[in-house]
């Protein structure tokens, strides 16, 4: 898939064949990466991947279309959401929703869990327990609520209102049946084993 975005730039593309074919990695294991490529800092990172995000440039749909910043980490996921909301539409409100996590009662041990202690709990399948929006704020997805109409996981949206328990959105999208389409996201509750986390979580 990033091959078929890079047909101009063949260095590149042999690149990343080659760090596919690990024939990049050094003795130490590591790979050394262009300095072209190489930001000085979180700013630095911002500033390259969205150039203008503080001005009205930002609020055009195919600017979110054409720029995003992937993470292996959710903690860096998180890191960077925020340094980018401090920057984005600077007087905008920032609300901040949170979530209402509980026990399983089943183990008889669901009082003994303070929310404080289950609001600091974080995996990989479970939001984070306090999102920070603004209205047009872009966000994506993460679960398949009615693929039908274009909520799958993946969608990216923009945040249009901000209520209690719903937010309004638009999706921006490459694929016509859904680009503008106006649509509410619900609070959705899920769950989390003790595999993943020491307690059966469940998160609203």
């Amino acid at each position: 898939m990033c091959l078929d975005h890079l047909e101009a730039d063949n260095q590149h593309a042999q690149w990343l064949l080659e760090i596919g074919a690990g024939s990049t990695i050094d003795d130490n294991e590591m790979i050394q990466v262009p300095q072209s490529m190489v930001c000085a800092n979180l700013n630095a990172l911002i500033n390259r991947i969205y150039p203008g995000i503080g001005n009205s440039r930002a609020q055009d749909d195919q600017y979110f279309l054409d720029h995003i910043i992937l993470c292996p980490r959710n903690d860096e996921v998180h890191d960077i959401n925020e340094a980018i909301l401090q920057q984005f539409n600077p007087t905008a409100e920032v609300h901040m929703l949170r979530s209402v996590d509980s026990v399983s009662e089943e183990d008889g041990m669901h009082y003994a869990y303070p929310t404080e202690f289950l609001q600091q709990l974080n995996a990989s399948r479970l939001p984070p327990a306090l999102l920070c929006l603004k209205v047009s704020s872009p966000v994506i997805l993460l679960r398949n609520l009615d693929p039908g109409e274009g909520l799958c996981n993946g969608t990216r949206m923009v945040v249009l209102n901000v209520r209690r328990k719903v937010l309004q959105c638009r999706i921006i999208s490459k694929d016509r049946r859904f680009r503008g389409k106006i649509v509410l996201i619900p609070r959705i509750r899920l769950s989390s084993n003790a595999e993943i986390l020491p307690v059966p979580l469940k998160r609203l």
